[in-house]
């Protein structure tokens, strides 16, 4: 896995200036630049890295736009939880990443991703509730095999939209057009998005992949891009945000300067959420480029995690 501090400081820089703002566009009589075959002009390395939530915490008011001040506070509250990760005598607990390995950006006057609906929170219906927290239970169980393991921290996928959400390092995208593709290549996992604009059909629904199958077409300078037939991954494959058979995702990229695309996107799915939900989150160029990102079945990670689920078995065994 790759961290590039160094490199991601000036993208960090260009979204704490783009931050307030969310994103607004630039005025005068900006217009957008156009491919040589005359669509409008995606390309580039951008980041869309910051430490503004998903959803609204609920101990900000609704609607509520934070100062520059208490974005600087939740920050600061964060850089602190995050510094005290590490080994727990005694717990046997190894703890995550602190500080050091990651790219967290910077929080947005907007107190959450999610604008609809517009108290900032997943409209989860109460049958996904009892879902997820089936799965948080079953992810707490010793696994059987790698098939137990989440498909993210197994390197194969985030899933989608997850594969377009910030949250701790290498949100990073590069953008390619061709007549009739655009391409989406994610640093996280490595995943390539190739995203046809000729009009063609999605495949058959029982034919699915972990990111889905992407449909693009132009709606003025906005690319709206409509993926569906996702894989079961809602279970025991759950991403970190993934979609399933009944999703259908959104995407609209508008590239609104120079320096800034406003990305946003839609999620229906009515087995999961009792309406539609939206997230807006501004992408700004990386001034950097994309790196290898080097991850297979959690490195050494994945085969520790089983063996040690073994020990504990034989433990308990010649306990009883």
């Amino acid at each position: 896995m790759t961290c590039r501090i160094l490199v991601a400081f000036f993208a960090v820089a260009a979204f704490a200036a783009l931050a307030p703002a969310d994103a607004a566009g630039q005025a005068g009589d900006w217009s957008a630049p156009r491919t040589p075959w005359g669509d409008p002009d995606l390309q580039g390395v951008w980041t869309n890295t910051t430490t503004t939530p998903l959803e609204r915490p609920d101990d900000v008011d609704a609607g509520e736009v934070l100062s520059d001040e208490e974005r600087a506070a939740r920050d600061a509250a964060g850089d602190v939880a995050r510094e005290a990760r590490g080994d727990e005598a005694g717990t046997g607990e190894t703890g995550s990443y602190n500080n050091f390995w990651v790219e967290r950006g910077v929080r947005m006057a907007r107190t959450s991703l999610i604008i609809d609906p517009p108290d900032g929170k997943l409209p989860l219906t109460a049958a996904e509730l009892a879902r997820r927290a089936d799965r948080e239970s079953y992810r707490g169980r010793e696994p059987a095999g790698p098939e137990d393991r989440n498909l993210y921290e197994r390197c194969i996928s985030r899933g989608m939209p997850g594969s377009m959400m910030p949250g701790f390092y290498n949100h990073n995208y590069k953008i390619l057009q061709t007549p009739g593709y655009v391409v989406v290549y994610v640093e996280m996992v490595h995943d390539s998005r190739i995203i046809p604009l000729d009009g063609r059909p999605h495949p058959d629904d029982r034919i699915g992949q972990w990111m889905g199958d992407s449909r693009g077409r132009w709606e003025g300078d906005t690319l709206v891009v409509e993926t569906t037939n996702f894989t079961p991954v809602t279970g025991r494959a759950l991403t970190v945000f993934g979609g399933n058979p009944t999703t259908v995702l959104v995407e609209r990229f508008t590239r609104t300067g120079e320096d800034s695309i406003d990305y946003e996107f839609t999620v229906t799915d009515p087995t999961e959420y009792s309406r539609p939900w939206t997230a807006s989150i501004p992408m700004v160029p990386l001034e950097g480029d994309i790196y290898e990102y080097a991850c297979h079945e959690g490195n050494y990670g994945l085969e520790n995690i089983l063996l040690g689920a073994r020990a504990l078995e034989a433990a308990d065994n010649q306990s009883r």
